[in-house]
């Protein structure tokens, strides 16, 4: 028993000490931000009945740091969206830079084409000259053989002379035709030399060129195979981004709820058969031909995706307000009238009571003024078969027919038409057909991330 009231008389204190330094803290707290806040107490008045609500220091310093809280995440929403748009101009100048370089290459291979052609047309010429040199060739060795032939007649003539004195007179003029024809012979025989020369040497000329030539084409050859060896890992890694891209792209739009060939199909500007899956082509086994055929696949893909992004450019990702709250979700609700279940094609969004209304995606004003229980509306046509529109408005600040850009205003906050209360009611139509707004809006929260 002894021990026990040792042991609590040496705790005690120290469990004491703690505990008013805690609360003088607590004090000392509460004290600082009573001078920051002060007590407030506001009287208000309800169908005859007084009532007070108190705003003790804590409340509204919970309420200041919810404040600050909004006002950072502001900011840095605001800091991330000009952050992005520097990346995308940063991007379309690299792909700007891509097209320019891959039109020089394209270039560049179509005149190697043009002297490989022409090596080709002149091995062929050279080829059929040697053939007709064969062929002279093979008819001089037949003159050559007569002539032989030729020359024992004549030794045969002259025996015959020698033996058959008696018939001088009569063998006197053949003869002389013998000489004559010898003679003939012998010239004859002296340009056929001569030609032969001149179809030796023009056939060594021939063979030199045909020599001269192998080896430029081999050059050639060896030029564009390093040409291919060097450029090859640069247009594969700028169709892996271009394919990276697409997949961002489509995924985007996949996102949004949309199909991308419906998407794409619905936009009258771009080329029909765009789109689909990468199917590499073929080398044709020349020189430089994997480099060609990959470069085809390049193009292919960057037009491809040159089409996705002008149609992402006319989806509405944004928030037709700068600084809003949700006040009512697209789908099924009690209708905020008469309290019956209803379809809400749309979201509605509440602000500051004079709060400017902008468009979130640039198009063409196909209606600005009074639609029903609308009230006062603007309806904004995108292109690709996408419109946006923008109901309740208390001003209209566009004209039907106007072209506008993306962050334009189209009016101010407001109750008209049917209506409780000041907001806007926002829609996004694909084909007439009412899509869910906020899967846009979370699809550009995620390129605004990205």
């Amino acid at each position: 028993m002894t021990d026990d009231r040792q042991k609590s008389f040496k705790t005690g204190p120290h469990s004491f000490s703690a505990s008013s330094a805690f609360a003088s803290a607590k004090r000392w707290a509460d004290d600082r931000l009573a001078l920051v806040f002060p007590y407030k107490q506001i009287v208000y008045r309800s169908h005859g009945k007084a009532s007070c609500l108190n705003l003790t220091s804590r409340l509204q310093g919970s309420i200041a740091g919810v404040l600050l809280i909004v006002a950072g995440w502001v900011a840095f929403t605001s800091g991330s969206m000009l952050n992005h748009d520097l990346e995308l101009t940063a991007k379309d100048a690299q792909i700007a830079n891509v097209r320019v370089a891959y039109r020089s290459l394209l270039g560049e291979v179509a005149d190697y084409q043009k002297r490989f052609s022409s090596v080709v047309n002149n091995l062929e010429t050279n080829h059929e000259m040697m053939l007709e040199l064969a062929g002279q060739n093979s008819r001089l060795q037949k003159d050559l053989k007569s002539l032989s032939s030729s020359r024992k007649e004549r030794a045969e003539v002259e025996q015959t002379r020698i033996t058959m004195t008696e018939h001088l007179d009569s063998v006197e003029s053949q003869m002389q035709s013998l000489a004559q024809r010898n003679f003939s012979l012998k010239d004859d025989m002296s340009t056929i030399e001569t030609d032969l020369q001149d179809a030796l040497t023009q056939r060594n000329t021939a063979l030199m060129e045909s020599t001269q030539m192998r080896r430029d084409i081999k050059v050639l050859e060896n030029k564009l195979v390093n040409l291919e060896e060097k450029e090859n890992t640069t247009v594969e890694r700028l169709t892996t981004q271009a394919e990276m891209f697409i997949t961002s792209m489509e995924l985007l739009i996949e996102t949004a709820g949309l199909d991308v060939d419906d998407l794409m199909a619905g936009d009258d500007a771009l080329v029909a058969g765009q789109g689909g899956p990468f199917i590499a082509l073929q080398g044709d086994g020349r020189p430089a031909g994997r480099l060609k055929a990959k470069l085809q696949n390049l193009e292919n893909r960057l037009a491809y995706s040159d089409s996705l992004q002008s149609v992402v450019k006319k989806m509405p990702f944004a928030v037709p307000l700068q600084g809003f709250y949700m006040t009512s979700k697209f789908g099924k609700r009690r209708d905020p009238v008469n309290h019956k279940w209803s379809m809400h094609y749309g979201l509605d969004f509440g602000s500051s009571p004079h709060a400017a209304v902008y468009v979130t995606a640039p198009g063409k004003v196909t209606y600005a003024g009074w639609k029903g229980s609308f009230g006062k509306m603007v309806e904004v046509d995108h292109g690709a078969g996408i419109k946006t529109r923008y109901g309740h408005m208390s001003k209209v600040t566009v004209k039907t027919g106007q072209m506008i850009n993306f962050g334009d205003k189209v009016g101010v906050i407001g109750n008209t038409g049917r209506s409780t209360g000041k907001h806007v009611h926002y829609e996004i139509l694909f084909r007439d057909k009412a899509l869910d707004p906020m899967k846009f809006i979370k699809a550009g929260r995620y390129v605004f991330k990205e």
